[in-house]
């Protein structure tokens, strides 16, 4: 009993230890040169560490030079065997309103160890409120729309289904 009692201990030493000590602000720089090589640039008012997790406030996202999305906040947190992605109110250029929506309230992305080729999403804005899951590994986004409000500008792209629109899509 005291080995297994040692052993649990130790895991979890070890376990916090890396949560401690994991540079979030450095994983985020690295996110930002991924994004550079395809010409997307994001600019930051803030960014802040926590032990769990990284907060990165006034995001704005350039894409080939042009400022065409903005977010008020972006939230990271992480357990290593749970990661979320939240981020609150992001708004887009009016260039793109013809083609997405305009305004996102909240998005969360999740991700599990248990199902590591798995994303669930789930937002609202001034598009309803959407439930979905990207599969990396089949390489395919499924949205379902659960309540819709402005989605004019996106329903070539959706689908009927028996419970309300369908956005589905390989990549």
């Amino acid at each position: 009993m005291q080995m297994v009692k040692k052993i649990i201990l130790t895991v979890f030493a070890v376990w916090l230890t890396v949560l401690f000590f994991m540079p979030k602000s450095e994983l985020y720089y690295r996110a930002e040169k991924a994004l550079a090589k395809q010409d997307i640039k994001l600019n930051e008012k803030s960014i802040e560490e926590g032990l769990f997790s990284l907060s990165v406030k006034k995001v704005t996202v350039y894409i080939k030079g042009i400022p065409l999305i903005n977010i008020e906040e972006l939230n990271v947190f992480t357990l290593l065997f749970y990661t979320s992605l939240s981020i609150e109110d992001l708004i887009v250029d009016e260039a793109l309103h013809a083609k997405i929506p305009s305004h996102t309230k909240e998005l969360h992305i999740k991700h599990q160890l248990f199902r590591p080729m798995t994303l669930t999403l789930d937002a609202n804005g001034s598009f309803g409120e959407i439930v979905g899951n990207i599969d990396l590994a089949q390489r395919t986004i499924h949205i379902d729309f659960v309540e819709t409000k402005d989605i004019s500008m996106i329903q070539a792209s959706l689908t009927k289904g028996e419970k309300g629109w369908i956005y589905e899509k390989s990549f």
